[in-house]
């Protein structure tokens, strides 16, 4: 499993059920990068693409079993990394490297967005 995939099943996780444009928000990812992304974790079982019920247009994505075993693994070795990754930084210290990363994503969109 892919980074940008253990991305969108930990959205799952609180939006089960979200349609794919909430999906590719939430992971600041456009249109081409989302259809991508959906495609390659449907095809590995871990979510269900199932019509929207009231326009059959948009897609609404849904974890299925094995993604939600796959989203728990995911997140115990997100906690491992992150204990690593902090650990000796204080809280403050933490606050401007997250601020920093936030800042980043405005300065440098996502490359599927037609952005140089």
């Amino acid at each position: 499993m892919t980074s940008a995939q253990a991305g969108l099943l930990f959205f799952l996780g609180g939006n089960d059920g979200a349609l794919m444009s909430e999906a590719a928000a939430a992971l600041d990812l456009g249109a081409p990068g989302m259809s991508g992304l959906a495609d390659r974790t449907e095809r590995a079982g871990l979510i269900e693409r199932r019509p929207d019920g009231t326009d059959r247009r948009p897609s609404r994505l849904w974890l299925t079993d094995a993604g939600r075993t796959a989203r728990q693994r995911s997140k115990a070795s997100m906690k491992v990394l992150n204990t690593r990754l902090t650990g000796g930084l204080t809280a403050a210290e933490i606050d401007v490297v997250a601020r920093w990363l936030t800042s980043l994503q405005t300065k440098f969109p996502a490359a599927d967005e037609g952005e140089p």
